[in-house]
C-alpha cells in the first residue's frame, strides 16, 4: 500500500516528549469505571454528567470489581454498556427488585439501581416504595427530568403543574391528572431510608454536590446502613424543545422551586459516617 507524504511522516514521527512543567500534574483523567465507547444520550443530556460522577465515586472508593449497575427502560436504558463494571437489565420500573435480589444473594457487592422518573416514579412507584420501607441495603441514582423521554416527551408523574407535553398539551391540569409527585419528600418518610437527598446537575458546583451526595450513598451501602437515594435534577432539551444551555435555565428556574434541593433523610448512622471524615 502506498502512502502520502504526510502519511509517512505521522507514521514515521517519534512520540513527542512531554514538555510540561514538573509541577503540573493531571487534575482530571478519564475515570476506569467509566466505558470509552459513544452513548446514545441527546446533545446537552445530564446523563452523561451523572455517568461520569458515578463513575469517578466508584473509582475513588475502589469499588469497581464490586459494582453491579442496574438499568432501567428508559433513555437510561442502555446504561450497563456505558460502565465498566458488572451491570443488567430489569424490566419496566422492576430495577429496585432485582437490586433486591443480588444484593441479598451477594451482600459483599455494591448494588447501585440507575432510574428514570418515568421508571421509579411511574410503573416502579410501588417497588421502589417496597425496597425503602424494607430497608434494602442498596443505592438508587433518581434522574428526574420532569418527562418521559425515550417515549416521545409526555408527562411524567414528575411533570411540572401547567408544564407541556406530547401527552399535555395544553398543561398539566392538576385537577385532572394530580400534582407532581416529590419522592425524596415521600422515600423520606418511611423507616427503612437511612440517606435521601436531592441535588442537582445545572451548573459545576451543584454537580460537585451531587458527586459528594453519591459518594455517601455508595458509602451508606458500604456500611450496611441500608436504604439510601440520590435524586439529581436533570435536563431534557430534546422534549423540552429548548437549547441545552436554555434547559439548565429552566432548571434552575423552573425546577428548583418545586423540587426543593436539600438533605431529606439523614439517620443516625449516616450521620456518624460524615463525623469519622
Amino acid at each position: 500500500m502506498t502512502t502520502t507524504p504526510l502519511e509517512h511522516t505521522l507514521h514515521d514521527a517519534p512520540e513527542a516528549a512531554c514538555t510540561c512543567p514538573p509541577e503540573m500534574h493531571a487534575v482530571y483523567e478519564f475515570p476506569e469505571s467509566l466505558g470509552e465507547g459513544y452513548t446514545h444520550y441527546c446533545p446537552g443530556c445530564t446523563h452523561g454528567i451523572a455517568h461520569r460522577i458515578l463513575a469517578e465515586s466508584i473509582d475513588e472508593l475502589g469499588l469497581r470489581e464490586r459494582t453491579i449497575l442496574v438499568a432501567p427502560v428508559g433513555c437510561s436504558v442502555f446504561a450497563y454498556q456505558y460502565f465498566n463494571f458488572d451491570g443488567c437489565e430489569a424490566a419496566h420500573g422492576r430495577a429496585p427488585a432485582m437490586a433486591t435480589g443480588l444484593k441479598r444473594v451477594a451482600p459483599h457487592n455494591i448494588v447501585i439501581t440507575y432510574q428514570g422518573d418515568g421508571d421509579l416514579a411511574s410503573i416502579g412507584a410501588a417497588e421502589i416504595l417496597h425496597a425503602a420501607a424494607r430497608g434494602e441495603n442498596i443505592s438508587v441514582i433518581f434522574v428526574n427530568n420532569a418527562i418521559y423521554g425515550m417515549t416521545g416527551g409526555q408527562m411524567a408523574p414528575t411533570s411540572l403543574e401547567g408544564q407541556r407535553t406530547t401527552s399535555s398539551p395544553f398543561g398539566r391540569d392538576v385537577h385532572l391528572v394530580g400534582y407532581p409527585l416529590h419522592m425524596s419528600e415521600l422515600l423520606a418518610t418511611l423507616q427503612g431510608s437511612a440517606y435521601i437527598v436531592r441535588r442537582s446537575l445545572h451548573n459545576p458546583a451543584n454537580i460537585r454536590k451531587a458527586k459528594k451526595a453519591i459518594q455517601t450513598a455508595l458509602k451508606v451501602q458500604m456500611a450496611g446502613a441500608g436504604f439510601s437515594m440520590v435524586e439529581l435534577l436533570s435536563s431534557c432539551p430534546t422534549n423540552w424543545g429548548l437549547s441545552p444551555a436554555d434547559s439548565l435555565k429552566w432548571i434552575e428556574d423552573k425546577m428548583l422551586p418545586v423540587y426543593p434541593l436539600g438533605d431529606y433523610k439523614v439517620n443516625d448512622v449516616v450521620r456518624a459516617l460524615d463525623a469519622e471524615k
